[in-house]
């Protein structure tokens, strides 16, 4: 991971959110985003894709659902900025955390499997 596109990344202010929310809650989906930052999916789409393309989040399809995640092969390093700038964003997050906490209709993920 570049430096330097790694922080571009955290730049703007849906892609942190988005960012932070996904570690916060391990994965979200274009829907579960959208809600929380209350804004369209196409905006939220195109910059999940830009993270996904930069290698931050990876993807996975369950069903109708595609599911975001802080990509494991991420840098510690940047694992690490992510959950210090979260440890640190209460008051940042706290609107989007409830929109999220009261949204109806989130999709199921399953269990994971042994």
């Amino acid at each position: 991971m570049d430096n330097v596109k790694f922080y571009k990344c955290l730049a703007d202010d849906t892609r942190l959110q988005c960012i932070l929310l996904i570690h916060q809650e391990k994965e979200l989906c274009v829907c579960e985003l959208t809600e929380a930052l209350g804004t369209i999916q196409p905006k939220i789409s195109r910059h999940l894709a830009q993270l996904r393309s930069s290698g931050v989040l990876q993807d996975r399809r369950q069903g109708q659902w595609i599911f975001y995640s802080i990509h494991p092969e991420l840098p510690s390093w940047a694992k690490d900025v992510i959950a210090t700038t979260h440890t640190n964003s209460f008051d940042y997050l706290q609107a989007s955390t409830e929109r999220l906490r009261v949204m109806g209709e989130r999709p199921d993920r399953q269990a994971a499997c042994c």
